[in-house]
């Protein structure tokens, strides 16, 4: 009788260690590959991330695009927050930059022309008469090489990609390395580097849209926060004028938390150039240090997000030309604002404009910024 307890004691304690093994499973951080699809006759991967905390990203190879990312709401309920698609040939065929990076220049450069040391540099105009996103083929539409990293408090993948000297008009050989890290506090940091070999214009950013509602609807009662006493007008082309304007009193005031909704539709000359909001915030207390810059508060679900960034500026894009075209995952059509945007950058069109902080950068020196995401709910 004693060996029969013994036995039915230790067959509960393995039962009671395979729950424990089965509901802490996934309680570590892993990083899972699967191939994503071909591309140019090379397999581009797709890297899925996962925290303690249950926290999903998704990154592939092919334009270092974030295709997953899941968030908490209040009742601890992750669900996917960022617009995108399911296949590789649907980002390759008809993408408008979804989760991608974007390089080598992020933003507009007017009339895709710029003059460096006495030289001037002609580049694709693939933005109605100016360059956008670093052209034709920017680094959202290349193939990077990818390596899994990992500590003991996160999971992330490293990428890397050579972009040579000419490259959609752009001087010199640029190495660029783009880590994007997941912690288990619910933070994805994205981190860029680059080295020149000749001074080129360099401004690297992220171009997720966000949808924290899951896509049930459109995006204008995100309420939206952005330490930002000033913006950057804009001209009909959204060619930044050189003007640094106050937005004390203008639609583009978000220093308070405001539904991005709110004065979307106003009568004003700024947001009729960009069909709603499509500007650059210049953030305030600029010195190159990581900080909390901006959050955007969701209140049907709870979710928010912070963001902490070294850039001197973020772009704001309010989805305005999404159109109710274009059919996402799950076959989600992404409708009029039903994302927004927010990439960390230094100005547009930066170049033509010496009173705006550089982005040139020189042969020795190395660019390096961070931004970092964190979600939550209240």
């Amino acid at each position: 009788m004693k060996f029969l307890r013994w036995i039915l004691a230790i067959s509960l304690l393995c039962l009671v260690l395979l729950n424990i093994s089965c509901t802490t499973e996934h309680k570590t951080l892993t990083i899972k590959k699967e191939k994503f699809g071909m591309v140019d006759g090379k397999q581009a991967d797709l890297y899925t991330l996962t925290n303690a905390k249950g926290m999903v990203v998704k990154i592939t190879n092919y334009g270092g695009i974030i295709q997953t990312l899941t968030a908490p709401d209040r009742n601890g309920r992750y669900e996917d927050v960022v617009l995108g698609y399911d296949s590789l040939e649907q980002y390759v065929n008809n993408s408008p930059y979804f989760g991608a990076i974007i390089g080598r220049y992020g933003n507009r450069i007017a009339r895709g022309r710029f003059t460096l040391n006495g030289v001037e540099y002609k580049l694709a105009t693939n933005n109605g008469v100016n360059h956008l996103h670093g052209g034709i083929k920017g680094f959202d539409k290349v193939l990077w090489q990818a390596k899994p990293v990992k500590t003991d408090s996160t999971v992330g993948l490293e990428l890397t990609y050579l972009s040579k000297d000419g490259e959609e008009g752009y001087p010199g050989n640029l190495n660029v390395k783009v880590v994007y890290t997941l912690s288990n506090e619910n933070e994805l940091k994205m981190e860029y580097t680059a080295t020149t070999d000749k001074p080129t214009p360099v401004n690297l950013t992220n171009h997720s849209y966000f949808n924290f509602t899951g896509c049930k609807t459109d995006v204008l009662n995100h309420q939206l926060w952005i330490n930002a006493d000033r913006f950057l007008p804009v001209d009909s082309t959204l060619i930044p004028t050189g003007e640094l304007r106050p937005v004390e009193g203008t639609p583009f005031d978000f220093r308070q938390p405001t539904a991005i909704g709110a004065r979307i539709n106003v009568d004003d000359e700024q947001l009729k150039f960009g069909e709603g909001y499509d500007h650059c915030w210049v953030l305030n207390d600029w010195d190159r240090t990581v900080k909390l810059q901006l959050s955007v508060y969701e209140p049907t679900t709870g979710r928010f997000m912070e963001m902490f960034t070294d850039q001197s500026g973020v772009q704001f894009y309010s989805g305005n030309f999404l159109d109710g075209s274009i059919a996402g995952k799950k076959g989600i059509v992404y409708k009029h604002r039903y994302g927004l945007v927010l990439e960390t950058q230094h100005f547009p069109d930066s170049p033509n404009h010496p009173n705006f902080p550089s982005t040139i950068l020189k042969p020795g020196e190395t660019y390096h910024t961070v931004t970092v995401f964190k979600f939550g709910s209240k």
